[in-house]
C-alpha cells in the first residue's frame, strides 16, 4: 500500500471535488429552480476530473518516479486512482443522495415529466437512488480508466 499512497491521496481529493461540486450544484439552484440547466452545467465536473487526474499524475512523477515516468506507469497509476474512486463511489452517492440534496430525484421526476421527456414510471425508475448508485458505479472506473489514458500522454517523461 505504501506504494500506492499517492494514487490513494489523490482518490480522496477526487471524491472531494465530487462532494463540493455537488454542494455547488445545489447551492445555486441546479437541483430544484435551476433543474433545467443541469444537464449542461453538470458536464462541467470532467474539467475538475482531468485536472485533478493531471496533478495526480504529475504528484507520481514527481514524487515516485523521480521526474521521469513513463506512459504505462501514468496509466497505471490513473486505473489505481480509479480503483479507489470507484470503490468509494457508494459512500459518494449516499452523501450526495441523502445528505446533500434528498429532493433531487424528486424535482427531476417533475422536470422530466413535466417536459414530457419521460413518463411518471419512466422517470421514477431512472431516478433513484439505486439508479444513480448502479450508473455511477458502472461510469466511474469506464471514466476513469479513459481519463487515465489521456492524462498520462501528457504527464509521461523521459
Amino acid at each position: 500500500m505504501k506504494n500506492l499512497k499517492i494514487e490513494i491521496k489523490w482518490a480522496l481529493i477526487f471524491v472531494l471535488m465530487q462532494l463540493s461540486w455537488m454542494v455547488m450544484e445545489k447551492l445555486t439552484g441546479l437541483h430544484d429552480v435551476h433543474i433545467d440547466k443541469h444537464a449542461i452545467v453538470t458536464n462541467g465536473v470532467a474539467i475538475l476530473a482531468f485536472l485533478i487526474y493531471a496533478l495526480a499524475l504529475l504528484d507520481k512523477r514527481k514524487n515516485f518516479y523521480h521526474g521521469k515516468m513513463s506512459y504505462l506507469q501514468g496509466f497505471v497509476a490513473g486505473i489505481w486512482i480509479s480503483l479507489f474512486v470507484t470503490l468509494l463511489t457508494p459512500i459518494t452517492q449516499y452523501l450526495t443522495s441523502y445528505w446533500i440534496s434528498p429532493e433531487y430525484f424528486d424535482n427531476m421526476i417533475a422536470y422530466t415529466v413535466g417536459q414530457g421527456s419521460m413518463s411518471q414510471e419512466e422517470a421514477e425508475a431512472f431516478f433513484n437512488f439505486n439508479s444513480y448508485l448502479m450508473q455511477s458505479t458502472l461510469f466511474a472506473p469506464v471514466a476513469g480508466v479513459i481519463t487515465s489514458a489521456i492524462v498520462a500522454i501528457f504527464t509521461k517523461k523521459s
